[in-house]
């Protein structure tokens, strides 16, 4: 039998912590460092940059340790709590009660990625930036990558075994997928500040609209507050004064009082999914499934991914009694189904029960009841503590 030699055995689609992670885990469990090579149309500047708030769970902490990317600046979660506004019923976690230091932590995108290059530069992976891929066309034997170079405006091509495309964007730019649900829900993020600041405290306060969300981060919050488009486009009109006014009333007062915030960006919510793998090509991360950023799980669910992706892809490295690796990115989609359609099935069915039950309602009852009986229930509650913090990987 003859082989094909290609410029690369693994080209991975985005260079984003998720991309990222994975070629690190490749390169640790066997594949020569020479052989992995990512594309990431940004540039590495305009990625450490990037200034947005992300939620990394205690499990994906771990991922990235055991990738060499740790530690990141992030400020740690060591409770969460969890309401419903203007309604009995609330919850609370403690990293205390599941033996963990922390639940979680909130860090900056480009904090995330810093220590993640400087781990890819460090093992000598290849890393072309700005690039685009253009072009992906697959053959028996090799994937054909069309690159777009911005920074010269040239094209050129490159040859893999394996396409990984870890490259999703924001459910807006997306093409539909097989799982699909606007959620009609804009959600507006900023940095603001209180004057009565709870250490380690972060918050998850569900409204009418959606969820309201505020995680500790340096010297105040990152807020996440999902509201309607129409009410989105009305909170991004006001003054700061405007905006404070009205994100204490959606809030309340267990904060004390807003004090500031910074500017405000918005983007659509949505839930795009879809479990895709071909002979030599599958999707991660973003790139497989946008979630709705209730419990922020989108980053977590997509650094599993990776874990499970590079252990299944090191088994196809090692078996001599195959050179197919369509059995390899099977396997991976079968051992990623459960976590996935769990975590798919507990966000989704947050983001559609708490934001579509009106005021008065008798399932607004049953959901305070629930808040409620989840302090009570132990068990439950430490399942549903673990899913978030570690999943299935």
């Amino acid at each position: 039998m003859t082989h094909t030699i290609n410029d690369v055995d693994i080209a991975i689609c985005g260079a984003g912590p998720v991309g990222q992670a994975l070629a690190l885990l490749l390169q640790q469990q066997g594949y020569a460092a020479e052989r992995i090579a990512l594309y990431d149309a940004k540039t590495a500047e305009q990625a450490e940059q990037d200034a947005r708030s992300i939620a990394i769970s205690y499990g994906s902490r771990q991922i990235l340790q055991a990738a060499g990317a740790w530690p990141v600046k992030a400020t740690a979660i060591q409770e969460i709590h969890v309401s419903r506004r203007g309604h009995f019923g609330r919850s609370l976690m403690r990293a205390a009660d599941y033996a963990v230091p922390d639940l979680g932590y909130v860090a900056r995108y480009g904090d995330i990625i810093r220590p993640l290059q400087a781990a890819i530069n460090n093992k000598g992976i290849r890393i072309q930036r700005p690039v685009s891929v253009s072009n992906i066309e697959e053959a028996a034997d090799h994937v054909r990558l069309t690159l777009s170079h911005a920074d010269t405006g040239e094209t050129s091509h490159v040859s893999a075994s394996i396409v990984i495309q870890a490259e999703g964007g924001t459910f807006g730019d997306q093409e539909q997928r097989s799982q699909r649900h606007d959620y009609q829900q804009t959600a507006i993020i900023a940095h603001v500040n209180t004057d009565a600041q709870i250490a380690g405290r972060a918050f998850e306060r569900f409204t009418e609209q959606g969820p309201l969300a505020l995680l500790p981060q340096e010297d105040g919050y990152a807020l996440v507050w999902c509201v309607r488009p129409e009410q989105a486009e009305h909170l991004l009109s006001l003054d700061e004064q405007g905006f404070k006014q009205a994100l204490q009333a959606a809030f309340g007062h267990r904060l004390g009082n807003f004090i500031k915030t910074s500017a405000r960006l918005s983007y659509p919510l949505g839930l795009n999914a879809q479990a895709h793998a071909t002979a030599r090509t599958v999707a991660i991360g973003n790139a497989a499934q946008t979630l709705h950023p209730v419990a922020g799980q989108g980053l977590n669910l997509g650094l599993r991914d990776s874990v499970v992706l590079a252990r299944s892809l090191t088994r196809h490295l090692h078996d001599t009694a195959s050179s197919d690796p369509a059995a390899a990115l099977q396997a991976y989609l079968a051992e990623r189904q459960a976590d996935r359609k769990l975590t798919i099935r507990i966000t989704d069915s947050m983001a559609r029960v708490f934001a579509n039950s009106p005021d008065g309602s008798f399932s607004q009852t049953l959901l305070g009841l629930g808040l409620g009986a989840l302090d009570m229930v132990k068990p439950a509650k430490r399942m549903l503590a673990e899913q978030m913090m570690f999943g299935w990987r």
